[in-house]
């Protein structure tokens, strides 16, 4: 057996070419969900940011700056992603539990 043949069976037992598939569409995901967030959902929340701004929306506690405006952005991309996930993986798992049977 060559080795062009291992590396054959190798991709097709571990199922590397549909992982690599739905890491390339969640990279994709990724990028989507920021744009919906920083383009779409960011500026309807900006006005009640004081300061208008919520790239630059900090909180000051004496010398320390924390940059609450970024963090609420990024946390509000893991809530939409993780959510994603969440029902895909409810949809594969449902799915899966069905064809065990």
């Amino acid at each position: 057996m060559g080795m062009i043949q291992e590396f054959k069976e190798f991709l097709q037992e571990y199922h590397v070419m549909p992982l690599a598939i739905a890491f390339i569409m969640g990279s994709a995901v990724v990028v989507l969900v920021q744009s919906l967030v920083s383009d779409i959902i960011m500026p309807v929340v900006t006005p009640l940011i004081p300061g208008g701004d919520y790239k630059t929306a900090t909180f000051a506690l004496g010398p320390i700056l924390i940059k609450w405006g970024s963090f609420m952005s990024a946390l509000i991309n893991f809530i939409i992603i993780a959510f994603v996930i969440f029902m895909l993986a409810k949809i594969v798992l449902k799915e899966e539990k069905v064809t065990k049977k």
